[in-house]
């Protein structure tokens, strides 16, 4: 029983190494965004429109409960996922979580031109994305098994750093699982 949790700021690269992952490991994968557009049939963005952050994450915390309930699976959290104490705490007992860690210059390039951050429909967006990164590396070094520094590295390239990690993690006695 594998089960994968990729942690880390938007931008970082969590869906497309995900994807990468669950297909040469022949897991499940499954992006949180991407289930919750599935399951309401509107965007993020709206989802923050009408129900505001606090809906949004409450919506995001029940689908992580669900997510995790699978068995071998690869989930990329949203990047807020870390911000709930109840989420850290499902993060580090129910699988072995990985941190996608990408400084804030690289994160502000790759997401510069997306209007489907709401967090960054702000005036200053890339002193934003600076403030979030304060704010939440901490909470994602908390929860990590394994960091895997990705400033410049393809989707394919993480994948394979990610794997001799994970190589290593299993030869030092640690399931790829918890409960």
């Amino acid at each position: 029983m594998t089960r994968l949790i990729l942690v880390g700021m938007m931008g970082a690269g969590k869906t497309t190494v995900g994807r990468e992952l669950a297909k040469r490991l022949n897991l499940r994968f499954a992006d949180c965004d991407h289930e919750l557009i599935a399951r309401t049939g509107v965007s993020v963005p709206i989802i923050f429109e009408i129900e505001g952050e606090a809906g949004f994450r409450r919506r995001e915390s029940r689908l992580l409960t669900e997510l995790l309930a699978e068995s071998d699976i690869i989930i990329a959290t949203g990047g807020g996922i870390v911000l709930d104490p109840a989420n850290r705490t499902l993060l580090s007992e129910r699988g072995t979580v990985i941190y996608l860690n990408v400084p804030p210059y690289v994160l502000w390039e790759r997401t510069r031109r997306d209007r489907n951050r709401p967090l960054l429909q702000v005036e200053n967006p890339r002193e934003r994305i600076e403030d979030l990164y304060r704010q939440r590396d901490p909470l994602y070094r908390a929860v990590a098994d394994i960091i895997i520094d990705g400033e410049r590295g393809s989707g394919a390239s993480m994948a394979n750093r990610i794997e001799k990690e994970l190589v290593e993690y299993a030869m030092n006695g640690r399931a790829l699982c918890a409960p």
